[in-house]
C-alpha cells in the first residue's frame, strides 16, 4: 500500500486552487458581469432621481392654501386720491406791482400799488377724475385734471402813487376795479410761478408710490379742467 504524505497533498490542492482562480475567465462570463454592473448602476441612478423628485415635491407641498394676490379696489384708489389732493395742496406768497389807470372825457387817473398775496394751488377731484383698474394686467389708470389755482388771498395793498384826472376823480367803482385787478394779477403770477407744475409732478409721484405696489403699474393721464371765469 503506497504511502501518501498529507502535507504534500495539501500543497498540491492549494496550487490547483490558485491555478483555477487566476486562470483567465471565459469572455461570455466577463460580458455577463459587465451587463449586470451596468444594470445595477442604471437602477441606482433611477432611484436617486426619483428620490430627488419626491423631496422637491414634498418641499413645495403645503397644507395651507396659497395666499391670493393683493387686489387694489376702486374705493382704495379714490381714498388715496383724496389724500394726495390734500398733500399736494400748496401755497405761495407773491408780491407784485399793480398799475391802474382809467380815462374819462380824455382825462386819465392812475394809481400805483404794491400788493402782497397768498396763492393756493391744488387738484380739484371733480367730474374730470376717472379711475380704471385692469386686474388681469395689474394696471391702474387714473385720469386727473391738471392742478390749478384754488384760492387767492390779498394780504396787503400799499398805494405809492395816485393821481386823479381833471373831471375824472377816483370813485368807489374804481376801488372795486383795483381790487379785481389785484386778484387777477396775483392769480396770473401764481400760474407763471411754477406752482402748478410742482403740484402736478408731486401728485403723480405720490400716486405711483402709494399704488404702485404688489406688482401694479400706475399710469397718470391728464384731462382738461374748466377754470371758473370769475377767477380770471
Amino acid at each position: 500500500m503506497p504511502l501518501v504524505n498529507p502535507r504534500s497533498n495539501l500543497r498540491l490542492n492549494a496550487i490547483d486552487y490558485l491555478l483555477v482562480v487566476t486562470s483567465p475567465q471565459p469572455v461570455h462570463v466577463r460580458w455577463i458581469r459587465t451587463v449586470i454592473w451596468l444594470a445595477f448602476a442604471a437602477v441606482l441612478v433611477l432611484v436617486l432621481a426619483a428620490g430627488i423628485g419626491i423631496v422637491r415635491h414634498v418641499s413645495n407641498f403645503s397644507l395651507l392654501p396659497k395666499p391670493e394676490p393683493v387686489r387694489v379696489t376702486h374705493d382704495l384708489v379714490v381714498q388715496q386720491l383724496q389724500d394726495v389732493a390734500k398733500l399736494v395742496s400748496t401755497e405761495m406768497t407773491i408780491r407784485d406791482v399793480v398799475v391802474y389807470d382809467a380815462s374819462r372825457y380824455g382825462f386819465t387817473k392812475r394809481a400805483l400799488l404794491v400788493v402782497t398775496g397768498k396763492v393756493g394751488a391744488g387738484i380739484d377731484l371733480g367730474a374730470a377724475t376717472n379711475v380704471r383698474i385692469d386686474q388681469d394686467a395689474r394696471r391702474i389708470t387714473i385720469t386727473l385734471p391738471p392742478a390749478r389755482i384754488m384760492s387767492v388771498e390779498v394780504l396787503d395793498v400799499r398805494t405809492y402813487d395816485e393821481r386823479a384826472g381833471l373831471f375824472n376823480p377816483f370813485r368807489p367803482e374804481d376801488r372795486d376795479a383795483i381790487q379785481r385787478q389785484v386778484r387777477h394779477q396775483l392769480y396770473t403770477a401764481g400760474e407763471q410761478s411754477g406752482l402748478l407744475a410742482h403740484a402736478d409732478s408731486s401728485a403723480a409721484r405720490l400716486l405711483q408710490q402709494l399704488l404702485g405696489r404688489d406688482s401694479y403699474t400706475v399710469e397718470i393721464a391728464r384731462s382738461a379742467a374748466l377754470v371758473p371765469a370769475g377767477e380770471r
